[in-house]
């Protein structure tokens, strides 16, 4: 009786190996069928049509980037009415970016005032010097979590921020038209 025991310890054993490996075929030739994803996991959003439209829309002078390189890839385009119902009486731009080096950057556009779209878009955001950008003078604000470059166009807050670094806010800044 003892040699029956111990045979049958070896068959289960090696009956829960050849289960493992019929499982792991089964999932392997899964995994081969599965489609996978290709690229960098970015949705691209086309925004020059949005900002066609917003722009005629838009009681200050709307701006949104032209000759940014391909690398700059648009993630996010939205413009607000400010008669619209929930928009607090203000009008807003926005449009994010993923930049080459893989942060985040944004255009943010309102006629709320300029201490509210600061604190809304830079959270506990300082003073930190000020950078020229085709001539004209832009206010470096440094937050918790993100950077800005802010000036007033019109009767609007112009803000570039996000992560990205002021070289690449620049660039965008440098590029809004």
């Amino acid at each position: 009786m003892a040699g029956k025991s111990s045979m049958r310890g070896r068959q289960t054993v090696r009956d829960m190996v050849l289960s493992m490996v019929a499982i792991g075929g089964v999932v392997a030739v899964g995994y081969a069928f599965m489609p996978h994803s290709e690229g960098d996991g970015v949705h691209a959003v086309e925004y020059r049509a949005a900002a066609s439209s917003a722009k005629r829309d838009a009681p200050f002078p709307l701006l949104s980037p032209e000759g940014l390189p391909e690398k700059w890839k648009a993630t996010s385009v939205e413009y607000r009415d400010g008669s619209r119902a929930g928009n607090n009486g203000h009008n807003t731009w926005h449009l994010g970016f993923v930049t080459p080096s893989g942060q985040y950057a944004a255009v943010e556009q309102s006629d709320a005032p300029r201490a509210d779209v600061l604190a809304a878009m830079v959270a506990g955001g300082e003073a930190d010097g000020t950078a020229t950008v085709d001539g004209a003078s832009w206010d470096k604000v440094q937050g918790r979590k993100a950077r800005a470059l802010a000036v007033q166009t019109g009767n609007a807050t112009t803000l570039v921020t996000g992560t990205a670094s002021y070289e690449e806010l620049e660039q965008l800044a440098d590029a809004l038209k």
